[in-house]
């Protein structure tokens, strides 16, 4: 197995949010609509959050921080994504788009959420699934690259959370390596819903600078030369293409290993270069698939439930 070399860190977050998202304060969350399934409702335990444990930090970023937490009476094994009151107003309008999605979604390939938290100091909080095996970026780093078999079974379990999220007609707008997680058993759901979008209708206008520049698909680099608006959810099949690529190269795919990304080189990049394309050694299939992922043209894309049919994903059967 190869070995992936260390990456830097780089922030490549464009903070420019939709101007229909800006507001003067941050909206306390909403109770469960009437919407919300039973399931995903029942899932909302109640735990206070008095009754969790700290036992270490997962992780940092964005203005909060999360917890690997041990519910006391139960010592059941839970992550909690804290929020800091005094955090900017951005992150605390991300918080609550990612609670407010969580409450609607209910799918074996969705993390999932069993409480919420808003604290007088204005703390937020957020109980959900702990994911033993962090996310496919840490397994990247970690482990090396991943084969086309391991691929096929990655892919598989994201195309199902993605087709799941647009029939619910929620755009990720943020998809990556680090925002897929992963427990030992190789099971893969989708996090992370602060940059989403809830769409009132297919079309919606989607074409805001938000989530993380070097996954993001030339029409929303460049909205105008596309019309202005574009199908959001072809933009995840394009994160989702990259994301891919990244796990079986070991590499963010339109730079080389040892190249630093700027704002400017991965715009070059996406907007005007051609898409990137697998090494030798990939199968026709994997190619194909990749490709009908990375069409700078939205519209010759094929959708998640497409590409579920896929001959890549049809040549390596698995049961989940």
């Amino acid at each position: 197995m190869a070995v992936v070399r260390e990456r830097r860190q780089v922030n490549l977050r464009l903070p420019l949010p939709d101007l229909s998202d800006r507001c003067s304060r941050f909206p306390l969350p909403l109770p469960p609509s009437a919407s919300t399934t039973a399931a995903a409702a029942s899932a909302s335990v109640t735990i206070s959050q008095t009754e969790l444990e700290k036992l270490q930090v997962l992780g940092h970023g964005n203005g909060g921080t999360v917890y690997k937490v041990q519910h006391k009476r139960t010592s059941k094994i839970y992550a909690l994504k804290v929020v800091n009151g005094d955090s900017d107003v951005t992150v605390h309008r991300q918080v609550s788009r990612e609670m407010e999605i969580l409450r609607r979604t209910d799918s074996p390939h969705i993390v999932r959420c069993y409480g919420t938290y808003v604290k007088p100091s204005g703390d937020v909080a957020i109980l959900m699934e702990y994911m033993d095996a962090g996310t496919l970026d840490t397994l990247l780093r970690t482990r090396g690259t991943f084969s086309e078999p391991e691929l096929a079974h990655i892919t598989r379990q994201i195309l199902k959370g993605l087709t799941y999220l647009h029939a619910h007609k929620i755009i990720h707008r943020d998809l990556k390596p680090s925002n897929l997680l992963v427990n030992k058993n190789m099971e893969v759901k989708i996090a992370d819903f602060g940059v989403s979008k809830i769409m009132s209708r297919r079309l919606d206008p989607c074409n805001s600078y938000v989530g993380t520049c070097a996954y993001m698909s030339p029409e929303r680099f460049d909205p105008d030369a596309h019309g202005g608006n574009y199908d959001g959810y072809l933009g995840d099949i394009w994160s989702l293409g990259l994301t891919l690529m990244e796990l079986y190269v070991g590499h963010f795919p339109f730079l080389s290993p040892d190249q630093r990304p700027d704002w400017a080189t991965l715009m070059c990049a996406i907007c005007f270069g051609d898409p990137p394309t697998l090494p030798q050694g990939a199968s026709d299939e994997f190619r194909s698939f990749i490709e009908c992922c990375l069409q700078k043209e939205s519209s010759k894309r094929w959708t998640a439930s497409q590409l579920l049919d896929h001959p890549f994903l049809r040549s390596h059967p698995t049961s989940d």
